[in-house]
């Protein structure tokens, strides 16, 4: 007798239909651009921690030492405009591509650094490379969504992340710093960088171009005008105010910044239409961004030094000590929206300038007998409200009533101000400490530089008061050009979320 036995049908999963391999293919594109946009967010503020260690290590003086930051930030902010114009022509996953590889190459060479002038050449290089990267990752997020609320979602993670990049960068710098070494802070975006590149040519779609010229002369001038700048303040601090360096530098920068105005004035395509910035309200915003961003770059440059050099922290544990400031900032983000909706812009500007310039004073009081938790915790936390109330509003005037067409140009204006700001604001800042500082003493000073922080606050709140006032009744009825800032609608306060979130 024989039995024969009927093995069970096999069941097959369902292959995947178009719609689900095009949302899978959309949410790993999207997971790939997002881990860019933490690795440029983080990295203006992963070195600050390690900023003493790279002081010993490669012998820095205490006013060259602010060039590990301002190379970053300058190259990051006169390409930023030119970066997003080589998007718009070349492809936003081509320039991103190719920003990003410039990024990753810079980071591993400035992981290499065994001189001053190496790691401030490598650093600038990585600011070439964020200023190509960084304006294609927002549309590479929203063109990789494959519907509305895919697009929607995207957004929101962009803005956690931007938000979250500070804070997890100085964590991340102070872990690196104290277990391995200050080079890591660089070499760690190497492998990112590369898998980054591998994936995103596979799940990103490009975009489409759009035919144009670049306007390389207005970029040329722009940076070089601000880097001399820069570094008349460094040479200030070094050699003195009246030093001839010094004041050739100042006239350089200065003839370059009138030239790059005299240049966007003509050109056919300019980086910066002028029309954006002579709106008074508009221009007044942008002046106070710069002023408020300058103030703040100095509290993680100090601060940093302070608790490592007077206080004793560990690298770990400075990066910890600026998580209340983080915090702060994103908790008051998420009622800023709200607010400016229902206040008006205006009035957070006047609280939160003021604040700012209150946090400062409270800072330049630290002494070698302070204590993290009576003397700058508090100073700290108001810092972060203040900051918070100030860059939503901003955000919001900048943006209001520009044409769509322009949206991303004022937005690219906008991050243009908070780099070159801060880069500029850090420099005089920095020239004001050096002037007071006694050696092997770090205290001395602090107190004046502070102050000058607080200087700048105060400027930002006669710019709110002055030159943001509403305009009279008679105006109001009067039709607006396309980039007048009008009232914040529901679409403006969004996108200013997006913004917001880049200056936090």
């Amino acid at each position: 007798m024989s039995t024969s036995t009927t093995a069970p049908p096999v069941s097959r999963r369902p292959e995947p239909s178009n719609g689900e391999r095009a949302a899978r293919r959309g949410a790993i594109g999207l997971g790939v651009v997002l881990v860019a946009q933490l690795m440029l967010v983080l990295d203006a503020t992963v070195v600050n921690v390690a900023l003493p260690h790279i002081q010993t290590d490669l012998g820095f003086t205490p006013a060259g030492l602010s060039w590990v930051l301002n190379a970053y930030t300058l190259a990051f902010g006169g390409l930023l405009l030119l970066g997003g114009r080589l998007g718009d022509v070349l492809g936003r996953l081509r320039s991103f591509e190719i920003g990003l590889a410039i990024f990753t190459v810079a980071s591993l060479l400035g992981g290499l650094a065994t001189s001053p002038a190496w790691l401030i050449s490598a650093r600038t290089l990585q600011g070439v490379g964020a200023a190509l990267a960084a304006p294609s990752v927002l549309a590479l997020v929203t063109t990789s969504a494959p519907n509305e609320a895919a697009r929607n979602r995207g957004l929101a993670l962009f803005t956690a992340v931007s938000s979250a990049g500070a804070s997890i960068g100085l964590l991340l710098g102070g872990a690196l710093t104290d277990f391995v070494s200050w080079h890591w802070t660089l070499f760690v975006n190497v492998p990112i960088g590369a898998v980054v590149l591998v994936l995103a040519r596979r799940f990103v779609t490009e975009t489409p171009r759009i035919s144009g010229r670049f306007d390389v002369v207005g970029a040329v001038t722009a940076t070089l005008g601000s880097v001399a700048v820069v570094h008349g303040f460094i040479s200030a601090a070094d050699r003195g105010w009246t030093a001839p360096l010094t004041l050739a530098s100042f006239v350089v920068g200065l003839s370059l910044l009138a030239l790059f105005v005299r240049t966007e004035s003509r050109v056919s395509a300019p980086l910066l239409p002028l029309a954006l910035v002579r709106n008074r309200t508009r221009g007044g915003a942008l002046v106070l961004m710069a002023l408020v961003v300058g103030a703040q770059f100095s509290t993680f440059f100090l601060v940093t030094q302070y608790l490592q050099l007077v206080l004793g922290f560990s690298p770990v544990a400075t990066g910890a000590a600026f998580l209340p400031l983080s915090l702060a900032i994103f908790a008051t983000s998420r009622v800023s929206a709200r607010l400016v909706a229902k206040v008006g812009p205006r009035p957070m500007l006047l609280v939160g300038t003021l604040g700012l310039a209150a946090s400062f004073v409270w800072l330049s009081s630290i002494t070698t007998t302070s204590t993290y938790a009576g003397h700058l915790l508090g100073a700290l936390v108001l810092n972060g409200v203040s900051a918070a109330l100030v860059f939503m509003p901003v955000t919001v005037v900048v943006l209001g009533g520009v044409d769509r067409a322009q949206a991303g140009t004022v937005s690219g204006l906008l991050q243009t101000a908070q780099q070159l700001g801060g880069a500029i604001g850090l420099a005089a800042i920095v020239s004001v400490y050096a002037s007071k500082a006694v050696p092997g003493k770090f205290v001395p000073g602090v107190e004046p530089a502070f102050l000058t922080s607080a200087t700048f606050a105060l400027v930002a709140l006669l710019v709110a008061a002055l030159v943001l006032r509403p305009r009279p009744a008679s105006a109001v009825a009067e039709p607006t050009v396309p980039s007048e800032p009008t009232e914040p609608t529901r679409e403006t306060v969004a996108v200013a979320a997006v913004d917001g979130a880049d200056a936090s």
